[in-house]
C-alpha cells in the first residue's frame, strides 16, 4: 500500500468517529480498569493471557490525538460510568466508587462465603515503557479484616467477566491495564504518556494500529 493510500485510509477512519465521543470513552476507561475487576463474582478462571500477547497490535507513527486531563474530570466521568454500570448489576445493594486523589482508591462490596464484605483498595498508577498502565496495590482493607493483597488478587484473577485487557498479577501485587489490547474501535488504541496524581497531570495518546498478524499478511 503506497503512502497516498495509507493517508486516505487514515482520513476515512478518523472521520467516522465523533471526536468528543472518543474522548469520553478514553477518559472513562483509562483509570477505571481496576474497578472493573471487583464488580463481578469471583468464581471462574480467566483465559490464558499468553494468547493475547500473540495478537498484540503495533503502534507506529505519530499519535492522532493527544489527551490531557485532571483528576476532577476523570472522577466525574468515572462516577457516571459506574452509575450506569451498577444499574445493570445483579445486586441492588452494590455500590462501587473510584476516586483519584494523590492515589487511586477503589471501594465497594463483594461476596465471600455468602457474606458481603466492604473493601478499600489503594493503588499507585505507573506508566510502563510500552504505554500500558500498571496499578501497584499499596494496601487493602476488607471490612474489619486486613487480608493479604495477594490472596484478594488471586480471587480477582478468577473473575469470569474480567476484561481480557486487564492482567492481574497476584505475586507482584499489581494490575496491568493492557491498553495495547483494548481497541476503542476502527483500529484505534491508546498509549499512556504521563500519570502524576500529585501534580494532577494525566496524559494519553491515541494511535491507529495494525495487528502483527495483519502486518505479516500484507507483507506476503
Amino acid at each position: 500500500m503506497n503512502n497516498k493510500s495509507k493517508e486516505s485510509l487514515l482520513k476515512i477512519k478518523w472521520q467516522e468517529i465523533n471526536g468528543w465521543k472518543v474522548a469520553f470513552i478514553i477518559l472513562a476507561t483509562i483509570l477505571i480498569g481496576a474497578s472493573l475487576v471487583v464488580m463481578t463474582r469471583l468464581t471462574q478462571e480467566r483465559e490464558n493471557f499468553s494468547e493475547l500477547i500473540e495478537q498484540q497490535p503495533v503502534l507506529t507513527g505519530e499519535p492522532l490525538l493527544a489527551i490531557r486531563s485532571q483528576k476532577a474530570q476523570i472522577n466525574k466521568i468515572v462516577a457516571i460510568y459506574l452509575e450506569d454500570l451498577q444499574k445493570e448489576a445483579k445486586k441492588e445493594e452494590q455500590n462501587y466508587q473510584f476516586v483519584l486523589k494523590n492515589e487511586a482508591l477503589i471501594s465497594g462490596e463483594f461476596d465471600l462465603l455468602g457474606f458481603p464484605l466492604r473493601f478499600y483498595l489503594y493503588l499507585d498508577p505507573f506508566v510502563m515503557d510500552d504505554g500500558n498502565v500498571q496499578l501497584k496495590a499499596k494496601s487493602l482493607s476488607v471490612g474489619a479484616l486486613n487480608l493479604p493483597i495477594t490472596q484478594v488478587l488471586r480471587m480477582i484473577a478468577k473473575t469470569p467477566e474480567l476484561p481480557k485487557w486487564i492482567e492481574v498479577k497476584p505475586k507482584e501485587e499489581t494490575i496491568v491495564l493492557r491498553l495495547d489490547q483494548f481497541e476503542i474501535g476502527n483500529g484505534l488504541y491508546l498509549k499512556a504518556e504521563k500519570i502524576n496524581l500529585v501534580e494532577d497531570e494525566i496524559e494519553f495518546s491515541l494511535y491507529l494500529a495494525e495487528t502483527s498478524t495483519s502486518t505479516k499478511k500484507s507483507e506476503e
